[in-house]
């Protein structure tokens, strides 16, 4: 059995963070913040967007921002060669 994570991976999928910003009619001086995370395609983030799209329909709170970070987790090897000694006396 494949991890579901990575297969998506594979298809060119990241992990994504965003930080849902909002507020509650109830409480409109409170600024709440909700953490999302789940694997999507950047630079269009389907995932993200159908979220945010159920969101507006079916929470009663108003989104002030969404901040995004999101990260290709496999990808090819980055490597640097160092030039130096170090030694101990």
């Amino acid at each position: 059995m494949t991890d579901r994570a990575f297969l998506v991976q594979l298809e060119g999928y990241g992990l994504t963070t965003a930080e849902i910003c909002y507020f509650m009619p109830d409480y409109p001086s409170l600024l709440q913040i909700y953490a999302w995370q789940e694997y999507d395609a950047a630079p269009d983030f389907p995932v993200l967007f159908d979220f945010l799209a159920h969101w507006r329909r079916e929470i009663e709170a108003e989104i002030r921002s969404v901040r995004i970070a999101h990260e290709k987790m496999i990808r090819p090897a980055s490597w640097r060669s160092a030039d130096g000694v170090i030694s101990w006396e």
